[in-house]
Formats: C-alpha cells, sequence, structure tokens
C-alpha cells in the first residue's frame, strides 16, 4: 500500500505540472509513455514468440513519431501522415521476404506490430491533439475516469451483487458499472458545462458523458482479457504497485477515442 501511495504521488507531480505547461514538454511526456505501453504489448506476447530485435526497434521509433505528429495543431480532426504509414508498413512487411521462417517472423507477427504501433501510436497522438485543442479537454476525460472506476470500486463493494463479466474480471459488478457512470456523468458534466464553451446541448453533454463511462470500463474489460489470454495479471511492472503503463491508462484510452468521435460529429 506504502509503495502504491508512493508511485502515485510520484506520478501525480511529474504529469500535473506538465499537463499544464502543454506544448513539446507534453508531447514528449506522451511519446515516452507510448513507447513504454508499446514495450509492455510487446513484452506480453513474448509467451508466444520473441521478435528480432530490428524489427521491433523500427516500431518503437515509429510510435514516437506518430505520437508525436501535429503536436502544436489546435484541429480536432486528425490528420493521418501517410508517409509514416508507409513506413510503417514497409517495414514490417519487408523483412518477411529476408528473414522466410515463419517460426521466427510470420505475416501474423507483421500484422501484429502494425496494428500495436498504429493503436499505440494514434491513441497518445490524441490524447497530444486533445491538449493542444484545450486542457479543460483533458482534465473531462481524466474526470470521467477517476470518478468511474473510483465509484465503480465502491459501490461494487457495498451493493455489488451481479457480476458484470466474470470470466474476464470476476470483482466488477453490474451495480458498480452503474454507480460508476452516474457519478461520473454529475461531476463531469458540471465541469464540461460550467468551464468548457460549447454548443453542446446539456442533454447532449449528460448522453456523451455516460457513453464515455461506460466506454472507460469497456477499455478496463478489453484491456482485461488481453491479459488473460497471455495469462498476466499486469502488463508489467514499471510502475511500482501500480503495475504498468496500460494497466494505469486503459479506461483513459477508450474514453479518448469515444470523445474524438462526439466532438467531431456534434
Amino acid at each position: 500500500m506504502k509503495k502504491r501511495l508512493i508511485s502515485a504521488i510520484v506520478m501525480l507531480l511529474i504529469f500535473i505540472p506538465v499537463l499544464m505547461l502543454g506544448g513539446i514538454s507534453y508531447a514528449i511526456l506522451m511519446a515516452i509513455l507510448a513507447f513504454c505501453s508499446l514495450y509492455e504489448l510487446l513484452k506480453i506476447r513474448e509467451k508466444v514468440k520473441t521478435l528480432p530485435a530490428v524489427v521491433e526497434l523500427f516500431a518503437y521509433i515509429l510510435v514516437a513519431f506518430f505520437t508525436m505528429n501535429n503536436y502544436s495543431t489546435s484541429d480536432t480532426f486528425y490528420m493521418l501522415d501517410y508517409r509514416l504509414m508507409a513506413i510503417l508498413i514497409l517495414v514490417n512487411l519487408s523483412p518477411l521476404v529476408f528473414i522466410n521462417d515463419k517460426d521466427k517472423y510470420g505475416i501474423n507477427d507483421a500484422l501484429f506490430l502494425i496494428g500495436a504501433t498504429l493503436f499505440i501510436g494514434l491513441t497518445f497522438n490524441l490524447l497530444v491533439l486533445l491538449r493542444s485543442y484545450s486542457l479543460n479537454y483533458v482534465i473531462y476525460i481524466f474526470l470521467i475516469t477517476i470518478f468511474t472506476d473510483t465509484f465503480a470500486y465502491i459501490t461494487g463493494k457495498y451493493i455489488g451483487r451481479r457480476p458484470l463479466a466474470p470470466k474476464i474480471s470476476p470483482k466488477k459488478t453490474i451495480e458498480g458499472t452503474i454507480g460508476g457512470s452516474a457519478m461520473a456523468t454529475i461531476v463531469a458534466t458540471l465541469f464540461f458545462n460550467s468551464v468548457i464553451p460549447s454548443s453542446i446541448s446539456l442533454s447532449m453533454t449528460i448522453f456523451m458523458t455516460i457513453v464515455l463511462s461506460l466506454l472507460g470500463q469497456l477499455g478496463d474489460l478489453v484491456f482485461s482479457f488481453i491479459k488473460r489470454e497471455y495469462g498476466r495479471k499486469d502488463f508489467s511492472n514499471i510502475i511500482p504497485g501500480h503495475g504498468g503503463i496500460l494497466d494505469r491508462l486503459d479506461s483513459i484510452i477508450f474514453v479518448a477515442l469515444g470523445f474524438i468521435i462526439f466532438i467531431t460529429i456534434i
């Protein structure tokens, strides 16, 4: 418990000032987190196969470039860099010919690397993009995640009876899901309508926040499923007492993905 608390304080002392500062410092922090997240995905898969070091190296380099792409823009419409896409595809598919051994590096490995690099790179780039547009957008996302997780745990602990997904996460309950989403909706909606200038109606803000809260809990379950698939409790032990980067950001990733859809169509 002490180790977990110390780690949380250190993370906050690093993250909050960088978040407030924004700009290149925030983009660099996101690139570091993206690098660590990709590392966790690749290492958790080592149970199946260890990939060639050179191919992994290119994946790490590309995920950093994806994350930093358009870091200073104030446009919420993502501008995909097709040069990065082309390089990603070429550097992952070309080695199939030269290695010519599916036991060392096959098509499934190449597609996994392409997907993992794109998923991590674009997701963390999205967090950079939202911060460039508005600090309050990022705060809104974190409020949803924090209050959903906290009150889902509290509600589930005291009145939770019906399991939500027993094969994936036995401790999560339907009551916890409802309680977490309800509290997150109240707090995050009040923040959004009070602080963020927007033409979005109150009813739409409530609807959006409910959906994003549920998406956050879905993200938690998706990443729990991945860990169970590979027989792991945590993605890594990078953060003492907390596990890995993806263990901490699983819900935030899905909330951010959902938010960019809402904010660009309503």
